[in-house]
């Protein structure tokens, strides 16, 4: 095991030996009941604790509780309900947004939070020296393109202004209707300004401006501790607008990658909820009726794929990495592997995202894959290159990746090796094109296909494949600007047609998350991106 899970397993060994040979002694659970302390399993060590190079969900797990965009997501259904902006408004053409910012709003440090601090945000965001992954979610403002490309240097000719201290006008180069959902994702979070230039440059990645005593944020609780590998603490903020309606009084984020050491956790009394369940322990809860009670299920928007790197030979060449990808039986996977009730996945974006549904486009069989890579030289496997899979610890991914690699050894006769990082590892490894072939998933950060569909292009700082087509671009930047919706699943469908006739990524399964909560944990909802506000979310003491 890797620096990481080793730490993990010492990290849950601690948090049982509390409650192991003392009697009845109290557990995290049970205090934290009474005083309002949430126990969250995290998977991961976090990148970083900044909002605009965040890469994970389970960055912004934590991110979450600390900043707060123009909007905020519903905790049912994450639909976009006021944050900092009170209210806004549209032109007719979808194209002119205007956000009314709440007087009240105001930084830990008492700061007032202002539409400057937005715009300076968005500069940041979209500097070239960031090089933010993300960059490209600001794309639809006018003139951020050639900012961010350096083509122009003048951030005055960026579609984003602040009228007033309380006013932020916002102009796009094409229509978004859902603009007040987009806004609600970290890229668009403000950062406090005096903050950010105290410890480094406005662009610099890495600066201690996210450590505990420099963070400034704007959201419902402020960064307390950051202990690496061990936890994350996070208590109530005095100066959120909103902290009436706050219940909690603290979270603590654990970052376990071993699922099966956070499930001893959570059977131990030491969290209230976990960011998964090992595979062969779902069928235990679902059929016990005492466990069932504790067992989450939830249809999530989001695909797990592999990706390849299309810079490393053979990967380079499209016949590869259609036999790869063709060559996987995605029904094996999904009723014998990963047990969950996930679909087999044939094309990028989940079925039903805001009403399109792409269809099976990757087609053909194991045949056909032989065919594809006899014809690109390797006849049986002959001649081919060892590769490997690079994956970040979790037991599932690594029973995932043992069933592709035995799936590519029996039906192509190519032998693939195996190596996993922890997941902080991982992402940059993936970021620096220091791989072969990856695990990847992606959760949809807004209701609608182009949140997948944008992944792949060329420009966007989360493809990491180094695949880059020209007709894919113009027939995902070409639906930017169509309002009818079955006009733009069309061109949505035509793009993924081409995706999937590429093959940089090889999908697998659409997504059903299952985890671990207690059932005193309340106002914690399942819903599509698994996004939990924690404003909305407190604890009852067991009967």
């Amino acid at each position: 095991m890797r620096k990481t899970s080793l730490l993990s397993l010492g990290l849950i060994a601690g948090l049982v030996a509390l409650t192991s040979g003392c009697g009845n002694r109290e557990t995290s659970v049970e205090s934290g009941n009474r005083d309002q302390i949430l126990h969250v399993g995290n998977l991961s060590e976090p990148t970083d604790l900044d909002p605009h190079i965040i890469n994970s969900l389970q960055d912004f797990n934590i991110v979450l509780a600390l900043f707060e965009g123009l909007t905020q997501y519903d905790p049912k259904d994450s639909h976009a309900t006021p944050g900092v902006a009170t209210h806004w408004e549209a032109s007719d053409d979808v194209k002119t947004w205007v956000f009314h910012l709440r007087p009240d709003a105001k930084w830990s440090n008492g700061d007032p939070v202002t539409a400057f601090d937005f715009v300076y945000a968005y500069r940041r965001m979209l500097s070239p020296g960031l090089a933010s992954e993300y960059a490209y979610m600001l794309f639809c403002l006018e003139g951020s393109e050639a900012f961010v490309s350096g083509k122009s240097t003048d951030f005055s000719t960026v579609g984003a202004k602040a009228l007033d201290a309380h006013t932020l006008e916002l102009k796009l180069s094409y229509p978004v209707p859902y603009l007040a959902d987009l806004v609600a994702h970290a890229s668009w979070y403000p950062v406090h300004q005096a903050t950010i230039e105290t410890y480094g440059a406005m662009d610099q990645r890495g600066s201690r401006w996210t450590r505990p005593g420099n963070l400034v944020g704007n959201g419902p609780f402020t960064l307390t501790e950051w202990k690496p590998n061990q936890v994350i603490r996070v208590t109530k903020s005095a100066t959120y607008w909103d902290a009436a309606v706050v219940r909690l009084n603290e979270i603590r984020f654990y970052p376990i990658e071993s699922t099966a050491s956070e499930e001893a956790a959570f059977r131990s009394g030491q969290l209230h909820v976990t960011t998964g369940i090992p595979i062969d322990k779902i069928a235990v809860y679902k059929n016990d009726p005492e466990l069932s009670k504790f067992l989450s299920q939830e249809t999530q928007l989001a695909t797990y794929f592999y990706r390849f790197n299309t810079q490393k030979p053979p990967l380079d060449d499209v016949r590869v990495r259609r036999a790869l990808s063709l060559a996987i039986d995605r029904e094996q996977i999904v009723n014998k592997v990963t047990l969950g009730g996930q679909l087999p996945a044939r094309n990028l974006t989940p079925p039903q995202t805001a009403g399109y549904t792409a269809g099976d486009l990757l087609t053909g069989d194991v045949a056909e894959a032989q065919r594809l890579l006899a014809e690109a030289g390797f006849p049986g496997g002959e001649g081919f290159p060892r590769l490997e899979i690079l994956f970040n610890t979790n037991d599932g991914h690594r029973r995932i990746a043992e069933a592709i690699q035995q799936m590519w050894r029996v039906n192509l006769g190519v032998d693939i090796g195996l190596y996993n990082q922890e997941s902080k590892v991982q992402s940059d490894s993936m970021r620096n094109g220091d791989y072969e072939i990856a695990r990847y998933a992606w959760i949809g950060d807004y209701l609608d296909a182009s949140t997948f569909l944008e992944l792949m292009l060329s420009d966007s700082g989360n493809n990491q494949t180094g695949w880059a087509n020209a007709d894919y671009d113009r027939l995902v930047n070409e639906a930017r600007y169509v309002l009818d919706p079955a006009q733009r699943f069309t061109l949505y469908r035509e793009a993924e047609r081409i995706l999937m006739a590429e093959s940089p990524i090889a999908p697998i399964y659409f997504y059903v998350n299952s985890s671990l909560q207690v059932p005193e944990l309340k106002g914690w909802y399942g819903n599509l991106i698994d996004i939990h506000p924690y404003k909305h979310v407190h604890l009852e003491a067991a009967p």
